[in-house]
């Protein structure tokens, strides 16, 4: 394992001569007390769809408020989240535009639903949420549960869900934001927000951001404009309406791996196609996303409420890639169009009792159009467009009892009925035991399931892959115990987690006994873990918050042996394997994250991050004697990095800051992938690297 004693060392000497800094300070901020702690009566709006405590939610969580994200420091949600207690946050390289996804628990990007005021945000075409695209001007709040969610969420959500509840404004106050920053790379970031109510219960709240990076690497840029805006009628408990919309606009480079030392520029014609630094020079990718929700909720009896939602989401995303062992390449559009509706009641039949009942319905169509390109970039008449829809249908029930303070039982099901596969029903237990009132006992087990993406099923046919329409969707079961403490007054609150989940029919691609590459059903992976998270303070003006996750994930998957291409149709290809289990790739034993926090009266704040990242295995096919192979076990080393920021409130309204990411520009790679030298024609594994030091400055006007 590396070692940073002496990053350490610089870093707490900077937060320490911070500390110690007071006469630097220009004004007394709003407020001017610390950030509330961390309180077992905290109210969760998402795990059970209901507002409740904290100490009555059957799931380990982690919350993160709109303060947490201003001082963190963190440009997008996964940087934020990142080592969070099971939280793994993975990238292809930490570019501009780079995908960005949420591993919770050792399983993989798609088995986190990641949901914006109750609407999953990710791709129906890849079942995962790119978190990147999503602002981080507009968050209110993020509520993380972890464990089984598809009794309430339905597909994707195995580890658990992701909620963002965006902001709203408030009564009898306007919310007025500028700002602007610069860093490095010529990143610039210029966003508004605005909000208040202006005819008695009738409110708005809009932003707007433009946010601009060349990147640390060749093609690595990104250009992204976005919008929002929520209009909202409150009449207290009886009925709250909100109509809420959001759309971006990106354009990003994807430049691929770096390629092994000693590479020199490649050309076809007059055309580079990599480099030294950036094996992709031409590739390059957009999205255009929007989302409109109405949501219509209320509790306007003591014993019953309701909460009832429709919504439209419309996703395009555009890829150009060109290949560089000949000049050809493909240009590509996938369009996604989910509209649905969902909503529940819950009643309140008796003292100590709940019913929840709810049902949800999501229609889905996909479109495929791309163009052949030949050797000089232009396309030619080769074409494809081809459609897909399929609709799924779940209801759900739920109820709980307490029958006194010190416990609660939980049960439900979920009927989930999907036009490709056909039917999956998802029972949930969980218990929760209150020996104190400020100690929390909490016990879940639940079934999970995850549909195949429609590129899975539709993908069309080429001499290179396919989809399969005859999949069959994952399932398995997830456990887990969490005891949660809170002690001396609330300033120090601990966390300790154990889990366990399975997946069967793991679906992944594979070449078939053709050579063509299609999606399986595998056997199946597996996880254990543990997860410990302790935050204390605020204590003379410092807050610490410290967590940990160990995950001990095994996969079962297939190790070649021969991969014969054959010369068809004299000689058919033919590919052997064996069934092997192994180490999870890309799954991390051990994950550690603290947070340091300094916020004195005089409205400066100062927030240093560490976090550790452990080894990490991919696995690769290579041939031996043709056509011979062998898997070849590759490992991504170890790593620190360390981050800070520094803020000063001054005048009130003007807020100053500061921000340095991976300070001591600590190396690291993030994925690996082969590159093969058209030179040279040798093939080698490459890194996408993680992004050096960087610092961005910022300037803000709040009223």
């Amino acid at each position: 394992m590396k070692r940073a004693p002496n990053s350490v060392v610089v870093l707490l000497l900077f937060l320490l001569t911070i500390i110690f800094s007071d006469r630097f300070a220009f004004a007394a901020p709003e407020g001017g007390s610390p950030d509330e702690a961390i309180r077992m009566e905290e109210v969760v709006v998402t795990a059970t769809k209901i507002p409740e405590k904290r100490k009555d939610i059957p799931n380990a969580v982690i919350i993160k408020n709109k303060k947490d994200i201003q001082i963190s420091g963190a440009t997008s949600i996964g940087e934020l989240l990142a080592n969070e207690p099971g939280i793994d946050w993975q990238t292809y390289g930490n570019y501009g535009g780079a995908s960005q996804e949420l591993h919770i628990r050792g399983m993989r990007g798609n088995a986190t639903q990641v949901l914006v005021n109750g609407v999953n945000v990710g791709s129906p075409a890849l079942g995962i949420a790119d978190v990147g695209k999503i602002p981080m001007d507009n968050i209110e709040r993020i509520e993380i549960v972890k464990g089984a969610g598809s009794l309430l969420y339905g597909s994707g959500a195995m580890a658990g869900t992701v909620t963002i509840l965006t902001k709203s404004p408030r009564r009898e106050k306007m919310d007025l934001k500028v700002g602007a920053g610069y860093g490095s790379q010529n990143t610039y970031r210029v966003a508004a927000e605005n909000g208040m109510f202006v005819a008695g219960d009738v409110g708005y709240y809009l932003t707007a951001g433009r946010t601009e990076t060349g990147g640390f690497r060749d093609n690595s840029y990104l250009r992204q404009n976005d919008v929002s805006a929520k209009l909202l009628l409150d009449k207290g408990d009886t009925i709250n309406i909100s109509l809420y919309g959001d759309y971006i606009d990106r354009d990003y480079g994807a430049p691929g791996v770096k390629p092994p030392a000693g590479t020199t520029d490649y050309y076809i014609g007059s055309e580079k196609f990599y480099n030294s630094e950036t094996s992709a020079l031409l590739d390059h990718s957009g999205d255009k996303d929007g989302h409109i929700v109405l949501n219509v909720k209320g509790r306007p009896v003591k014993w019953f409420g309701y909460d009832f939602k429709g919504y439209y989401t419309n996703m395009e995303n555009y890829n150009y890639a060109r290949y560089a062992f000949d000049g050809t390449g493909a240009e590509n559009w996938v369009k996604n169009n989910v509209s649905g509706t969902d909503g529940h009641v819950d009643i309140y039949p008796f003292e100590g009792a709940k019913i929840l009942l709810g049902g949800e319905y999501k229609d889905f169509n996909w479109k495929n159009h791309s163009y052949g390109l030949n050797a000089s970039g232009t396309r030619t008449g080769t074409e494809s467009s081809p459609k897909a829809h399929v609709f799924t249908k779940g209801v759900f029930t739920e109820a709980e009892y307490r029958p006194f303070e010190y416990g609660k039982i939980l049960a439900g099901i979920r009927h989930e009925n999907h036009s490709a596969f056909g039917r999956e029903n998802l029972p949930l237990f969980g218990v929760v035991i209150n020996p104190f009132a400020t100690t929390a006992l909490k016990v879940s087990h639940g079934k999970h399931f995850l549909a195949p993406t429609l590129n899975d099923l539709y993908w069309p046919a080429d001499p290179y892959t396919k989809g399969n329409a005859d999949l069959k969707p994952e399932t398995g079961w997830h456990t887990d115990v969490t005891l949660e403490q809170s002690l001396l007054k609330d300033k120090l609150f601990m966390t300790l987690s154990y889990f366990h989940w399975n997946v069967d029919n793991k679906i992944q691609w594979e070449p078939d006994s053709q050579g063509v590459w299609s999606p399986v059903n595998l056997a199946g992976y597996k996880a254990d873990g543990i997860e410990a998270g302790i935050k204390v303070g605020p204590f003379h003006d410092l807050s610490l918050a410290l967590g940990y996750t160990y995950t001990r994930a095994e996969e079962e998957n297939r190790e070649y042996t021969k991969q014969d291409y054959g010369w068809p149709p004299f000689f058919p290809p033919d590919f052997q394997y064996r069934m092997v289990r192994r180490r999870a790739t890309m799954t991390p034993e051990h994950r550690f994250k603290s947070d340091l926090i300094y916020k004195n009266k005089f409205g400066l704040t100062a927030t240093g991050t560490m976090r550790y990242v452990g080894e990490q295995f991919v696995y690769n096919t290579e041939t031996t004697a043709y056509p011979d192979t062998k898997t070849v076990i590759y490992m991504l080393s170890s790593y620190w990095t360390a981050d800070l920021k520094i803020e000063q409130r001054f005048f009130q309204h003007w807020v100053l800051s500061l921000a340095g990411k991976n300070l001591f520009d600590q190396q690291y790679d993030t994925h690996l992938q082969s590159f093969t030298d058209q030179k040279t024609f040798v093939t080698a594994m490459s890194a996408y690297p993680g992004a050096g030091r960087s610092v961005f400055g910022g300037l803000t006007y709040e009223f």
